[in-house]
């Protein structure tokens, strides 16, 4: 026992020698590493010192200071990142400079803001690298709960790049990177501009390069030209280059304080999600867009006096030097239009809109400094004003509207076809230039008004009554022809010639007031701003003039629709009706120009058809309609209400009389002796025949009265209103009732049928069939019919992402086992029972009509009855 004792002692003594020795050993090595390290940091510091790495670059290179210093040497370019800038956070926001014609005949012009992206800087001196991440800063909670760590771990950063250390500064107080790779287009972390843009592929860096750099307190701005390749329909490969600029900007290091959006008022917004540990559950809330208009210190007991101040920092537009001379002062009134609404606010000279002069020195339309209305040289008729926002807190930084110089086309088009009965310089080929002028005027308040934050506001017209626009008192204390100039309202195609309605122009309105006060006046706290804006809207809520609409892909409510006046769609549109006749019988007069051909006829003519097709669709939303009431508890507002049976008769009604019987003076006068309807095309213009210009569009019209959804939403209606009286209640088979009864009537009454007649009956019986097999995914190998819903009649905006377009309710889910299928097929076998009693009635051409609808709807039900 004794040896093993001692042979385990020896043995744990020779161990801790072991031990002892390898401590020495590591100390000694450490100690020596220490000592070298120490040598090393000597070196490096003293290379530092002289400078020779980071003073070789300056003395070969030019430097800018700014935001981060550039050195820019031969074609390489590297970024000085001082010390105290690192894990700050900056947005990357990129933009198109400069596009060769075939991306400008794609839609794709300059101004256009095409990727953004929230990006820190970390330094790594051990890698000695620089690495880049990004993140989506939607996510909030308390700096002190517990569910923070979870929140930091569940919604961290993505590397998305990274840099080797060049050198450092003199002093050691920053660092230097090489940053040629993420601007001439090898690496698409900071600006992927062909898949933004839909080109995809990837950019040839020898025929890509760097333009220039410039670096400013807060930014800094790259400019580059970027090629790649495109080939189309198996055809040789084209190159493409297109210049980019890319804005690297130093955000705020406290956000601005984020104002809760309230879906009964227009504003576009930033999702966000928060977090807390005394929820039972993540709480989602949209922060709407805006600028930070905030009175100065010295200013703020005078704006809480109900004074008008001067903002700390106003919002300022500058005008792009490419803008014709003519316009500019017509762009600038309609900024200027807004200051009253801001006026609203609180604040007084908010808005500026300006020319650039010489001691804008630095003036750049791409850099992020400068909002800008960009001109545009291109052949597309629009207009647009987006944004660059602050994700974290809703800010807008900067706004870029994109003015497309072919957007005095769609001006005159509306002008022309809704007014010039009522207005004699609507009448010409060509405008004066104060006439449209002032049309410019109404596009650049509009589009300004959605770089301010505010959405389209579509239902905002149906708060005027029909017969008040037909008032010249109205409309001139009112001053346009909505309540929102953010309403796709256009000219007032209602008054009449008799009216003398002079304010005939849409222009910012009680509305635009109302929603520019909630969304910018300012309060010291966040409970204040709360029980401020919730009292606005109360004291407002049944007032149809501060009532929003929200933009609908499909319209559910009719009261939000496009390019629509008034609270009466078949009122307004019959008074449009009036006077589209008188602009069709005058059509030949106002587009006479000697000795030049009758395109500008073709022209007019199509866009009047185009507004008749208007007029259709107002009225068909009433059809099977609901009102979209945004609802809050305490309110007593009911949330969905059936558009009256009374007013869906009145639109069966209308439509049967002015869109499915098809207007002779429309389709069938003495223009066609000079031209058809004339549409422009790649091509060049296209011409539409009358017959089948009238075919397309009356079976569009039927397509959409019969389409499923809106059959669902009458279906559910009358489930609803299963208590009411009868008479309060329209049903599908009404509507399947009224229409038969009077698209049958001359079979009905043993008539031999005409030409248009029998249109009208294929077009029926076909869209029954062909919708009817779309609910079993078979379509018997046709195609439906589709046609442009407005021909040409332009719109503006098209571009722009609501960001939500409407309600989602979800009304057609197994379609297939609803009542459509049933009233559908039920209407084909009540027409195929009359058809087999008249067969032998009328002319041949019916009989052969009535021969050929039996076959196609005993093939559609499979049977012979």
């Amino acid at each position: 026992m004794r040896e093993k004792a001692l042979l385990k002692n020896l043995k744990n003594t020779f161990i801790l020698l072991l031990l002892i020795s390898s401590c020495t050993i590591i100390a000694q090595k450490k100690d020596k590493k220490s000592k070298e390290n120490k040598t090393e940091q000597a070196k490096d510091s003293t290379s530092n010192k002289k400078g020779k790495k980071y003073n070789d670059l300056l003395k070969d290179g030019t430097l800018k200071k700014g935001l981060f210093n550039i050195i820019q040497v031969k074609t390489d370019l590297y970024l000085e990142i001082n010390d105290s800038l690192f894990q700050r956070e900056f947005l990357v926001v990129n933009k198109i400079s400069n596009v060769p014609m075939q991306v400008n005949e794609a839609g794709l012009n300059k101004g256009m803001n095409y990727e953004n992206k929230i990006i820190t800087f970390h330094k790594d001196l051990v890698a000695k690298k620089v690495w880049v991440k990004s993140s989506v800063p939607s996510v909030s909670s308390p700096k002190d709960d517990a569910i923070t760590a979870s929140v930091n771990n569940n919604f961290s950063e993505s590397i998305i790049e990274v840099f080797d250390i060049e050198t450092k500064n003199n002093d050691s107080t920053s660092i230097v990177i090489k940053v040629n790779k993420i601007f001439d287009g090898k690496q698409k972390s900071f600006n992927d501009v062909l898949s933004n843009i839909g080109f995809g592929g990837s950019v040839k860096s020898d025929l890509s390069y760097i333009e220039f750099a410039k670096a400013f307190p807060k930014n800094i701005v790259v400019k580059s030209q970027l090629t790649t390749s495109v080939s189309e329909g198996g055809g040789p490969a084209l190159s493409v280059t297109i210049g980019v600029t890319s804005n690297i900007v130093l955000l705020d290091k406290v956000p601005m304080q984020p104002r809760f959006s309230d879906n009964r008022i227009g504003y576009f917004t930033e999702k966000h999600w928060y977090f807390n540990d005394q929820q039972h559950a993540m709480r989602e809330r949209e922060l709407i867009t805006r600028w930070r208009l905030e009175p100065k210190t010295e200013d703020i007991e005078k704006y809480r006096k109900g004074e008008l101040v001067e903002p700390k920092k106003p919002i300022v537009y500058y005008i792009d030097p490419s803008t014709p001379k003519q316009w500019r002062s017509y762009i600038i009134a309609g900024v200027h239009d807004w200051q009253v609404a801001f006026e609203k606010a609180g604040f007084k000279n908010a808005v500026i809109a300006k020319e650039p002069t010489e001691a804008d020195t630095d003036f750049d339309i791409d850099d992020v400094r400068y909002s800008v209305i960009t001109y545009v040289a291109s052949q597309k008729s629009n207009a647009m004003g987006p944004a660059v926002v602050d994700p974290r807190s809703g800010e807008i930084i900067e706004s870029d509207i994109i003015w497309w110089h072919n957007v005095m086309t769609s001006l005159q088009s509306w002008m022309r076809i809704q007014t010039g009965v009522i207005d004699p310089k609507a009448r010409g080929n060509k405008f004066s230039d104060e006439h449209m002028g002032e049309a410019i005027r109404f596009v650049s308040s509009h589009e300004v008004g959605h770089t301010f934050g505010l959405k389209h506001n579509m239902g905002s017209s149906f708060a005027y009554d029909v017969e008040s626009l037909r008032s010249k008192d109205f409309t001139a204390k009112m001053g346009g022809t909505a309540p929102s100039i953010m309403d796709y309202a256009r000219y007032n195609y209602i008054a009449q010639p008799e009216d003398h309605v002079e304010a005939i122009t849409p222009k910012i309105g009680e509305y635009d007031k109302y929603a520019i006060e909630w969304g910018y006046r300012w309060y010291g706290d966040e409970k204040e701003e709360h029980t401020a804006l919730n009292g606005l809207i109360t004291k407002h809520q049944d007032d149809p003039i501060y009532f929003y609409g929200e933009q609908q892909d499909e319209i559910v409510d009719p009261r939000s629709q496009s390019e629509d006046l008034g609270n009466d769609a078949m009122k307004a549109s019959e008074y449009g009706l009036k006077n589209l006749k008188r602009v069709v019988s005058h059509i030949l007069e106002w587009t006479y120009d000697k000795d030049e051909s009758y395109y500008e006829t073709g022209k007019l003519y199509i866009g009047t058809i185009g507004q008749w097709q208007l007029y259709n669709r107002h009225v068909l939303s009433n059809l099977g309609g609901i009102y979209l009431n945004t609802t809050v508890h305490g309110d007593n507002k009911a949330s969905y209400v059936a558009v009256p049976a009374a007013i869906q008769k009145r639109a069966v009604a209308y439509l049967l009389k002015n869109s499915i019987t098809i207007p002779e003076w429309l389709f069938f006068n003495p223009i066609l002796d000079k031209t058809n309807p004339l549409k422009d095309s790649p091509l060049g213009p296209y011409e539409y025949t009358p017959y089948t210009l009238a075919r397309e569009l009356q079976y569009s019209t039927l397509y959409s009265m019969l389409s499923d959804d809106r059959l669902l939403r009458i279906t559910e209606n009358e489930l609803f209103q299963r208590n009411e009286a009868k008479e309060n209640v329209f049903t599908v088979t009404q509507l399947f009732k009224t229409l038969s009864q009077n698209i049958f009537a001359p079979t009905i009454q043993n008539k031999s049928l005409t030409i248009m007649e029998r249109m009208t009956q294929k077009n029926y019986v076909d869209v029954l069939i062909v919708s009817t097999n779309k609910l079993f995914e078979k379509t018997d190998g046709k195609k439906i019919i589709e046609i442009q819903e407005n021909l040409n009649i332009p719109h503006l905006c098209n571009q722009l992402d609501e960001s939500r377009m409407g309600r989602n309710i979800n009304q057609s889910s197994l379609k297939r086992v609803t009542e459509v299928t049933s009233d559908k097929k039920g209407e084909l076998r009540q027409i195929l029972q009359l058809l087999r009693t008249k067969k032998n009635i009328g002319n041949q051409e019916t009989q052969n009509h009535y021969f050929d609808l039996i076959q196609r709807i005993e093939r559609a039900l499979n049977t012979t009855l």
